[in-house]
């Protein structure tokens, strides 16, 4: 797939997030001379990629033309205070996407009335063209608008749209944090290897190698998870022994309940 949009595409905050997307439409073909990028202190890995690729920073003064697409990218905190800059860049087909988590459409129309806005959940996966994202459209936003949006998205994996917006904060707490929890596996796979008495290297080998290796097994099987958990499973054997923990009433399954109930929660406060 190839990026081909309207206008000029305006990144504003290029953090973690935005960084990943930014590499993810670069690895497919977006022309760096049609992306600029707005944040005051982007990370080390993310200047070092509008340096190689000489994508133009700044204000919008250096902007060719009227974005086709501004992608929001910074922290929910902080939005309240860029969205005033934001408004006198857009022009009459522009389209607002934003991922900043737990902010609505309408506490975003607040400062930016009448304006096609488009809300979405990418993950960071997104680098490496392996996101899942979740998009709502408000009531303004076009069919074109729509496509563009998609294409962008679709372009750093897999898109899914849905209309009921209040689903978001749900799917922040699974998709857009989960790759967190599975780094966190990974982490305390490494961390009792070592204290079982491997060699740190071949402990975080054995986490990577796992994590990775059960991750693309579930992704090109037709079985469920449950199906594929079974399969690993003798009766009475070592995989049974420890499922028996992480299965029992206070395992993992409660744990992530009450993680993913946190995180839900948090997104609700932000919106406010």
């Amino acid at each position: 797939m190839t990026i081909r949009l309207a206008g000029p595409l305006l990144l504003v905050g290029a953090g973690k997030m935005g960084g990943a997307l930014l590499e993810g439409w670069l690895r497919q073909g977006l022309d760096p001379k049609h992306v600029f990028v707005c944040d005051p202190n982007p990370p080390p890995e993310v200047v070092a990629l509008i340096a190689r690729h000489r994508i133009g920073t700044g204000a919008s003064a250096e902007l060719p033309a009227k974005p086709s697409v501004i992608l929001l990218a910074v922290k929910p905190q902080v939005i309240d205070e860029v969205l005033p800059s934001v408004a006198p860049l857009m022009g009459k087909q522009t389209v607002v996407l934003s991922i900043a988590a737990g902010r609505t459409i309408a506490s975003l129309q607040r400062h930016l009335p009448d304006s096609a806005i488009v809300r979405s959940m990418p993950n960071t996966a997104a680098s490496v063209g392996h996101s899942m994202t979740v998009v709502c459209a408000g009531t303004a936003v076009t069919r074109d608008q729509a496509l563009e949006c998609n294409m962008l998205l679709e372009a750093v994996g897999q898109v899914i749209w849905i209309d009921d917006e209040s689903l978001l904060d749900v799917v922040t707490a699974i998709s857009g944090n989960g790759p967190a929890y599975v780094y966190l596996l990974a982490e305390c796979l490494a961390e009792v290897g070592c204290k079982a008495g491997l060699d740190s290297d071949l402990a975080n080998q054995l986490a990577r190698a796992t994590v990775e290796g059960a991750g693309e097994l579930l992704r090109r099987s037709d079985l469920s998870p449950a199906e594929l958990r079974a399969n690993v499973t003798s009766p009475k054997g070592t995989t049974a022994a420890a499922l028996e923990v992480l299965m029992s009433k206070d395992g993992l399954q409660a744990l992530l309940s009450r993680a993913i109930a946190a995180a839900v929660k948090r997104a609700r406060e932000l919106s406010s």
